[in-house]
Parts: structure tokens; C-alpha cells; sequence
């Protein structure tokens, strides 16, 4: 796979810095927090299956726990409909569940947000890079995939990148592109006629 694949699928860093709540706030104001989207639940403890789904569910969007209950996004047309979606499952499932728009009421409280959510990604970063960088003494073709769908699952959830995305990135392009067979140099050398 090639290095343009993979950055095709990821926005370049300015415009992943641009999503930040704080480039601006409402109505573009900079400084000021942003808007974000919230899921305020409640299931019942019996059965347990429902309140595992939702969990799961919760985890693979990237939420902010505030509270037991109280998850919250950076607002955005996807984060709205996905938890819009998410209290429909809670209420179909015997529980309630309401979603709302805030603005924290101080940048402090909306910075607290974002750290825990980019602190998250850092750690499942790391974890990705470490995996893709034992794996590369064998590396093959479904390794690379599975660590590709693995990144792209981390990054659909990463709404204020790390630098440790970087890393992450550059550790699954290399389990991907892998090392050149042993002798290749020296097949293209001698097929182009040159010496070695």
C-alpha cells in the first residue's frame, strides 16, 4: 500500500487541528467553547445486555464520560445522529435517554474534555504502535490489513489527534510497504545492467 493511500484517508494535520472546539467557539468566536452534543441514559440493570451494547457502542464512538450516565462529543452532524441513534437503542431497550446541546462554561472545562479524549487515543495509539512494530518480524498481507482497519477504527474515534497518531500512522505504512525482499537491489542492479 502505498504512503498516498493511507494519508488520503487521514486529513493533514492543519486540517485535523481545524476540528478542535478550540480554533473557535460558537458562532466562530475564538476562545470561547464550543458546542458539543450530549447523551444523558439510563438502563436497567437487569437485563445486562443492553447496557453492554451500549457500553460497547459508547466506546467505539470515543465519548467523554462526564458522569455515570453522561457521555459527551464535539457537536457535529455524524456525533448528533450517532447518539441520537444510541438513545433510541437505550429506549427500545427499557431504559431513557435524551440527547442535548451544551457549551461548558468555561474553556478550563471544555479543555478538561478534549485532554481526556486525546489522552484515550494517545493510549490506544501507543498500543497500535507496539503491536504493528512486534508483528513486523513477520509482517504479511492480513497483518497490514487488520492494522490498517485497526487505525482507521482509533482514527474515526479521534476527534483532537495526538502526536501520537503520527506515529501510529507511520508504524502501519511500514508493516504495510514492509522491507525489501533480501536481493531485490541487486535482481534490479544486474536487470538494468548496472554493476553492484
Amino acid at each position: 500500500m502505498s504512503k498516498r493511500s493511507v494519508s488520503a484517508a487521514v486529513p493533514p494535520a492543519r486540517e485535523r487541528r481545524s476540528r478542535r472546539p478550540e480554533a473557535a467557539g460558537p458562532g466562530g468566536q475564538p476562545g470561547q467553547p464550543g458546542e458539543w452534543v450530549l447523551l444523558s441514559y439510563r438502563l436497567p440493570r437487569e437485563p445486562s445486555g443492553p447496557r453492554t451494547a451500549v457500553w460497547r457502542k459508547l466506546r467505539k464512538l470515543g465519548v467523554a464520560q462526564i458522569s455515570d450516565g453522561l457521555v459527551a462529543l464535539p457537536t457535529g452532524s455524524r456525533t448528533r445522529e450517532q447518539l441520537e441513534w444510541l438513545s433510541e437503542e437505550v429506549i427500545d431497550a427499557g431504559g431513557t435517554a435524551i440527547v442535548w446541546l451544551a457549551i461548558p462554561g468555561t474553556r478550563a472545562q471544555e479543555h478538561q474534555l478534549t485532554q481526556a479524549m486525546a489522552e484515550a487515543r494517545a493510549a490506544e495509539y501507543q498500543a497500535l504502535v507496539a503491536a504493528a512494530q512486534a508483528a513486523a518480524a513477520a509482517p504479511s498481507s492480513a497483518t497490514a490489513r487488520r492494522f490498517r482497519n485497526d487505525l482507521r477504527a482509533i482514527q474515526r474515534r479521534d476527534y483532537f489527534p495526538p502526536a501520537e497518531r503520527d506515529q501510529a500512522e507511520a508504524a502501519v505504512l511500514a508493516l504495510s510497504s514492509g522491507p525489501p525482499a533480501a536481493g531485490t537491489d541487486a535482481r534490479r542492479r544486474d536487470a538494468a545492467g548496472a554493476a553492484p
